[in-house]
């Protein structure tokens, strides 16, 4: 098969429709196909028995069906799994499945690096090379799939998008992947199963309301411009004032229950109680949920962590005010698979129109 083989993996229902009658077939070839290969993980198409013999054919000679490769697999000594997958040309991402009782989730990338720049993440650290395509996305849960089907009673329930990179500044092939997930001849995943996290692209979120109406993350990590500036320095761009609002008409637009605020929490800098009162005041009475989070270490890393005993005294003062909060509990740090530690392997790294490095600061 040569290079120019058409990607049909991670296309959505509509665009596998458009492909085969370009193609001079039926629609009905797109439910087809699909059943094949995510009802039943047959990627050969000489394997799709219901297809004509000359259709079979023209795609195994035209499509591709590719996986990722594994670099390599690492498991954690609480059952996360964690793997290094190829992105062609020196660069990896990797992915991380979380299992947890009945649940499990796993935990996908949408770029080689990121651009977001946030200073307490390994992933921002390595810098930003390119977007992965759907069929890049979409492959990460084909391939955990497959290898997680014959060795654990957890199949996959949730898919999130706390992978490397920023989902929304992916936009395209993040809605086409979405659509693969939640399509009953897709993955069929309820779409509150699909959870999107964001450090903040406002523009994005309205639209994400309008195409895909998934559960929504947002990376916060501090209550006040100042601060998150410095954490998260897209704040710079869309400060909390214009965040918040757009959450806020994100559930009502979906009809979704709340929004998930990421809370990471750094000794020192983002952990005191006036930053609690402060975040509780911004939130209560709103549709809102706070994870804290742990900060997880990673090579080079200026920050550590806040003790338990100041994220429990963190966490009363939300809870007091009436703001839903839990303190998310580490796993997979063994293996550097936990929240902030993925970070692959990222090599020619290029200037992002998202990147910010360049100081944009508001008068």
């Amino acid at each position: 098969m040569g290079a120019a083989a058409d990607k049909l993996l991670g296309l959505s229902r509509d665009a596998l429709e458009r492909h085969f009658v370009a193609m001079g077939e039926k629609p009905f070839r797109a439910r087809q196909l699909m059943k094949w290969v995510y009802g039943h993980a047959v990627l050969q198409p000489e394997a799709m028995t219901d297809l004509s013999v000359a259709l079979r054919e023209r795609l195994a000679g035209s499509a591709s069906f590719d996986l990722p490769t594994v670099r390599s697999r690492q498991e954690a000594v609480d059952g996360v799994v964690k793997w290094l997958l190829d992105a062609g040309r020196g660069q990896a991402i990797e992915t991380v499945f979380i299992p947890e009782g009945t649940r499990g989730t796993l935990c996908v990338s949408s770029q080689v690096g990121c651009a977001m720049d946030c200073s307490f993440c390994a992933t921002g650290a390595q810098g930003f090379n390119r977007n992965l395509d759907a069929a890049e996305i979409i492959g990460q849960v084909m391939l955990a799939r497959q290898e997680l089907v014959c060795e654990r009673e957890s199949p996959i329930t949730n898919v999130v998008f706390m992978g490397m990179g920023e989902p929304l500044a992916n936009f395209r092939p993040l809605v086409e992947a979405v659509s693969v997930l939640t399509d009953n001849l897709g993955f069929n995943l309820s779409r509150r199963r699909v959870t999107v996290s964001t450090s903040g692209l406002v523009p994005q979120i309205r639209r994400l309301a309008d195409e895909a109406r998934v559960a929504l993350a947002v990376s916060l990590h501090a209550p006040d411009d100042r601060l998150r500036d410095e954490l998260v320095p897209i704040n710079r761009r869309h400060p909390i004032d214009e965040l918040l609002p757009a959450c806020w008409d994100y559930v009502a637009k979906t009809n979704t229950r709340d929004i998930t605020f990421e809370y990471v929490m750094l000794d020192g800098v983002n952990d005191d109680l006036s930053h609690a009162r402060q975040l509780a005041s911004r939130l209560k009475r709103r549709p809102a949920k706070v994870n804290l989070i742990p900060f997880n270490p990673f090579p080079g890393t200026q920050y550590r962590r806040s003790s338990p005993a100041v994220v429990d005294e963190f966490r009363q003062v939300l809870l007091d005010a009436g703001v839903f909060t839990v303190t998310r509990k580490t796993r997979g740090d063994d293996i550097a698979a936990a929240c902030g530690q993925l970070a692959g392997q990222v090599h020619n790294r290029v200037r992002s129109p998202l990147s910010l490095k360049v100081q944009e600061t508001r008068p």
